[in-house]
């Protein structure tokens, strides 16, 4: 075949192998006539420092959440995006955060915690540059946003960032048959008090930053997390809605953003002890303690542990209201919204000796992404940061 033409065949393949992993793949163990329909997985696939796995369960008539596993030679890329309201901000962020990350990496010839910040942040401003070119045509733009989990592991390190209650764990294993659950990032929810005190200490003129409805903490009454991408009415007063729109209807002119796009950013040399990481909506953690999941992880095999961590959680979901499983299982996306939400679960093996050689037998660029990722990863980039 000529060189051209194997370059054209294989860049069409590998848009049709991603676009086949938004669907249940059949070439999975769990492709049977018992199998639950909205859950899907990758059970098992290489990235530059080890393993990982994937999955993803729809509650929603609308799937919201989106994710990406981005893996080069050198570094490897988690994003887990959490979107409220729609689809079109968590599917922005896919589409978008990973390039601004290469770029301004290799801008500044290093990957650091500004490089993430400012990737953000052009992410945010890029997403509400389409809010206000679409919002008057599309009044609903204004209410839509995502939270936003994102894991870059480059030459030996963690760097993470996050708005919104999704959240990242790793388990440390400090001594034999003994795992242990360290939370990684800082949960952004209306729900823990230490965020409410941070919301009164910056808004000290508003007696309704924070307010109790029916026995759930929400900002201005209306959203629990108070970080995220998007939401652009609760950060622009351009966007204010009128009245007709009761349920995000503020009593009175922003004075204000009651939300911030701001993430919190952290970075940890991976060490030994550090056997995975767990990254996951919150639909995952509603159900299941950190120390459950990562015992989970820690006791069973690596083959479909994502899948297993999601149907663990599903379980008691159903457990709560005193149902199986497989009744929840029978029930159609949107009606399934009502017993538990979409779920995401990205866990990614540490495998100290791979880490350290740069996994050579990873290709340059290789991509495992699922739910509409966005097209060809440019991650590799940072194989060339010196």
């Amino acid at each position: 075949m000529w060189p051209w033409l194997e370059k054209i065949a294989s860049a069409c393949w590998d848009r049709v192998r991603r676009y086949a992993l938004t669907r249940k793949d059949e070439d999975e163990s769990d492709a049977d006539a018992s199998a639950d329909e909205l859950l899907w997985s990758r059970d098992l696939a290489r990235h530059a420092g080890g393993e990982f796995s994937f999955a993803v369960v729809q509650a929603n008539e609308v799937l919201e959440d989106h994710s990406q596993v981005e893996t080069g030679a050198a570094a490897t890329f988690v994003g887990v995006y959490d979107g409220h309201g729609g689809a079109e901000a968590s599917r922005f962020i896919s589409n978008h955060l990973s390039a601004h990350i290469v770029r301004l990496a290799q801008e500044h010839g290093t990957m650091s915690e500004d490089v993430v910040r400012n990737a953000f942040s052009a992410t945010e401003e890029g997403f509400m540059s389409l809010v206000r070119r679409t919002h008057l045509i599309k009044p609903a733009m204004t209410t839509i946003g995502s939270c936003c989990l994102v894991g870059i592991i480059w030459r030996g390190t963690l760097y993470l960032a996050n708005l919104g209650d999704s959240r990242a764990v790793v388990g440390c294993s400090n001594e034999p048959n003994k795992i242990v659950a360290e939370q990684l990032t800082r949960d952004h929810n209306a729900g823990m008090e230490e965020i409410r005190q941070e919301l009164k200490s910056l808004h000290p003129d508003d007696s309704q930053i924070v307010v109790l409805k029916n026995g759930v903490w929400r900002i201005k009454g209306i959203i629990q997390v108070s970080r995220s991408i998007g939401d652009a009415y609760l950060k622009k007063r351009e966007f204010a809605l009128d009245q007709s729109t009761a349920r995000f209807h503020l009593p009175e002119p922003l004075r204000r953003p009651v939300l911030t796009s701001e993430p919190s950013i952290y970075s940890r040399v991976l060490s030994s002890q550090d056997r995975f990481l767990i990254f996951a909506s919150d639909g995952l953690w509603e159900h299941i303690s950190n120390q459950r999941a990562v015992e989970i992880v820690y006791n069973s095999p690596r083959e479909g542990i994502a899948r297993r961590l999601v149907e663990a959680a599903l379980k008691e979901a159903a457990r709560k209201r005193e149902m199986k499983y497989g009744d929840i299982k029978k029930l159609d996306k949107g009606v399934r919204r009502y017993f538990h939400d979409d779920i995401t679960v990205v866990v990614i093996f540490i495998d100290p000796e791979l880490q350290q050689e740069g996994s050579a037998s990873v290709p340059e660029l290789s991509v495992r992404g699922f739910v509409d990722a966005g097209g060809p990863s440019s991650f590799s980039g940072l194989n060339d940061i010196t």
